[in-house]
């Protein structure tokens, strides 16, 4: 919740129009640089990463990656960044090897202000660039190739306001294995007991007509066609591009010929009963194998698509001086099962950033992040009561810390509004000001 005073105000921004009108510096000739990177890049071309506001911009980049709060997917947002401001958001996801990722972002206006979007895996501690959205606001779309935890972080240019809309959705990567996508087909799913939990089910059953035709899912090259005690007449291909083996069994009849390359939808061969199946209803077991092993190919395949849960927390809050009604708490994640963070006093004050759900993504005037129930808070507009200052003097600082700038100084006997409290400190008005005393 910094406050910028005008002279640096106008010194950042003519800095901020030269980087961006910038078109030199020095380039990697051997690794493309994400937009995120080039920017900065053209901030420290310029100075701009000796100013406050520079600084504060990398700064943020990296702690936002530090304090990375937790989602599930699918999640949407609805979201504000101010030009007064220094922001940069972060969130934790898991994924699993076999789904598609899309990501979406909406904002207004919907040219000019430029948001970075930086997808990462991370992995003992270590992170790798997955994706980064282009700049011209394109989705983010990728598989997933481990399975894991994954950072996407968001951050505006410097000097700019901009609201967003941010959807995050999750999708099966491969195509359905019969023309009919329907999640009621499959019957026996990854893990379930064979021969008296003699072994494990490595693959998921679909059920269908004899002779259903059975499809390819992906482009790419058929690497076998043999028969076999438990899968009986069976097809093997290779996805184009990928580290995996797609593995049909029990068909009645293989049409696909080793080494034959297809296309999405054509059909290699005719559902049955072959093999271990005989004595069952005709269906195709799927497999996926990898140079490790079996994995689960449910995610690959999945034909249930979920959708974000419906935004109904107001617009209205965000970017505006809020204090919670009572006791409440900051949750890790917009969760009812999340980790509680923090228990709030009635009056606290905070800032939203977004919203989600019924929930608000929330910062205390320290830097501390997570969500908070939308009707857990109120706007500071009207004051909680009027206090009388008894000190001869009282100093009012732009933030809750001693030594942050100070705005102005009250004389003993002033009167001022309280909008709220952090800690030690109380956020008053006073004659049009609004800053922090200690209480």
């Amino acid at each position: 919740m910094k406050i910028y005073r005008p002279a640096l105000w106008f010194f950042c921004i003519a800095m901020a129009m030269g980087v961006l009108s910038c078109k030199t510096g020095s380039v990697n000739l051997f690794k493309a640089a994400s937009p995120h990177e080039q920017y900065q890049k053209k901030l420290v071309n310029v100075g701009l990463d000796k100013t406050a506001m520079g600084s504060a911009w990398l700064n943020a980049a990296t702690t936002s990656m530090q304090k990375a709060l937790d989602i599930s997917i699918p999640y949407q947002e609805n979201g504000y960044f101010a030009a007064d401001r220094v922001p940069a958001t972060a969130y934790k996801f898991n994924a699993t090897k076999g789904q598609k990722i899309n990501i979406r972002l909406n904002k207004k206006p919907s040219d000019g202000a430029l948001i970075y979007i930086d997808v990462w895996h991370s992995a003992n501690q270590t992170r790798k660039l997955i994706a980064s959205a282009d700049t011209l606001n394109n989705p983010i779309i990728f598989d997933i190739e481990e399975t894991g935890a994954y950072l996407i972080r968001l951050q505006p240019e410097l000097l700019q306001s901009v609201a967003y809309e941010l959807e995050i959705t999750t999708g099966a990567s491969l195509a359905f294995p019969i023309k009919s996508k329907n999640a009621n087909s499959i019957k026996s799913y990854w893990g379930d007991g064979r021969d008296n939990d003699a072994r494990k089910h490595e693959g998921v059953d679909i059920f269908g007509s004899f002779r259903t035709p059975v499809l390819a899912i992906s482009d790419g090259t058929v690497t076998r066609v043999n028969e076999n005690n438990l899968g009986g007449k069976v097809v093997w291909m290779r996805p184009r591009g990928k580290d995996y083996t797609l593995y049909y069994a029990h068909l009645d009849k293989q049409i696909a010929v080793e080494g034959q390359e297809v296309k999405i939808g054509d059909t290699l061969g005719l559902m049955g009963n072959t093999g271990n199946a005989r004595n069952t209803p005709p269906h195709l077991h799927f497999g996926i194998y990898t140079a490790s092993g079996a994995v689960n190919p449910l995610p690959f395949i999945d034909p249930v698509t979920k959708t974000p849960v419906a935004i109904t927390a107001s617009g209205n809050k965000l970017n505006k001086i809020l204090r919670t009604k009572s006791t409440a708490k900051m949750v890790s994640s917009p969760d009812r099962k999340a980790n509680v963070l923090i228990s709030l006093n009635a009056g606290t004050i905070l800032l939203a950033n977004a919203a989600t759900g019924n929930y608000y993504q929330v910062e205390l005037p320290d830097g501390s992040r997570g969500f908070i129930q939308s009707n857990s808070i109120e706007q500071a507009i009207e004051p909680l009561k009027k206090l009388k200052i008894n000190l001869f003097q009282q100093e009012v600082y732009d933030r809750p810390d001693s030594l942050a700038a100070l705005k102005t100084t009250l004389k003993e006997g002033q009167r001022v509004n309280l909008l709220g409290a952090f800690g030690k400190y109380q956020l008053v008005n006073a004659d049009t000001e609004t800053g922090w005393i200690i209480k």
